[in-house]
């Protein structure tokens, strides 16, 4: 003997704290072989031996496999570039379980049957450049039709949402959810709608010009915390204000037709998908949520259509 300290399986089992089964099938395998035996043949291990069987116990708790574990203690591997490669594979692995997560989540919060399951995780495991090509596809129906102005191109991507390459789950439950709207005719159709409205009501000189949801949002949104019944007289000077500044926009006189030529544009934009679209957008694109409209704009819709003759 060297004078170093030797234990037996049982002892460096206490002080490991694995079972001396474990160490036993370790050693047979000659990942942790003993340093020596006893007179009476029983195996005995030494500080080299401790070390590497607690380097062996520390890699298995993270998950990496015995073969790599063996090249790693054999010195067949370095240590940083297997630990490297099981980091890439647990983060491939980690992906997949997000995906998975996502989808049962909004399948359990839906209720969903197995047709809107199967659905869910089809959308979930599209790849970035199936992802764009839905996107395109929804954005191109959408914008069919009109002006390419200087405005559009900023519009358009003010609408596209951008998966990161490492989504949180929300952010894929929100993609699957989006990926739905996408896909429904009647919501591409509504938008259709809203956006060949902004189209004719820009077609004037001096673009840009704001436009006519938000004012009316903007007017109508105090006149909504203050309790203001719509209906009531107090609700007069915020629709005289909002069609008259529409009037200007539009280089139109603030008759009867203008009103109905704007309460036909913001019926349309009174979607509540809308602005369910843009809540989810902001998830998947990790910015910041906007306030919404349809609130806003539900109570100046009912003001106008109360004094908007028919």
């Amino acid at each position: 003997m060297n004078g170093e300290t030797r234990y037996t399986i049982g002892e460096l089992a206490r002080r490991i704290g694995l079972s001396v089964k474990t160490i036993r099938y370790y050693a047979d395998q000659g990942i942790v072989p003993p340093t020596d035996r006893s007179a009476a043949g029983y195996r005995r291990y030494g500080p080299e031996a401790v070390a590497r069987l607690e380097l062996v116990r520390t890699l298995r708790d993270l998950g990496v496999d015995l073969s790599t574990i063996r090249r790693v203690v054999d010195r067949e591997v370095p240590l940083h570039e297997a630990t490297a490669a099981h980091a890439e594979a647990l983060a491939v692995q980690i992906r997949v379980l997000r995906l998975r997560q996502a989808v049962l989540t909004e399948a359990s919060r839906r209720g969903a049957g197995p047709e809107q399951v199967e659905l869910l995780h089809r959308l979930a495991r599209l790849s970035a450049q199936e992802r764009h090509r839905l996107v395109t596809d929804f954005l191109d129906a959408v914008f069919d039709g009109v002006a390419a102005g200087p405005a559009y191109p900023g519009i358009m991507r003010s609408l596209t949402p951008e998966l990161p390459d490492e989504p949180s789950t929300e952010q894929v439950r929100a993609w699957m959810e989006l990926a739905e709207l996408a896909q429904d005719p009647d919501f591409r159709a509504s938008l259709q709608r809203l956006v060949r409205q902004y189209d004719a009501d820009h077609d004037v000189p001096a673009l840009p010009r704001p436009d006519a949801v938000a004012v009316a949002r903007d007017a109508a949104a105090p006149a909504l915390a203050a309790g203001i019944d719509p209906s009531a007289p107090a609700a007069d000077s915020v629709v005289a204000a909002v069609t008259g500044r529409y009037a200007q926009l539009t280089d139109r006189p603030d008759d009867a037709d203008l009103r109905r030529r704007l309460l036909t544009r913001l019926e349309t934009a009174n979607d509540p998908r809308r602005d369910r679209y843009l809540d989810l957008l902001a998830v998947v694109n990790g910015w910041p949520a906007g306030g919404h409209t349809a609130p806003a704009l539900d109570w100046f819709v009912r003001a106008l259509r109360a004094r908007t003759p028919r």
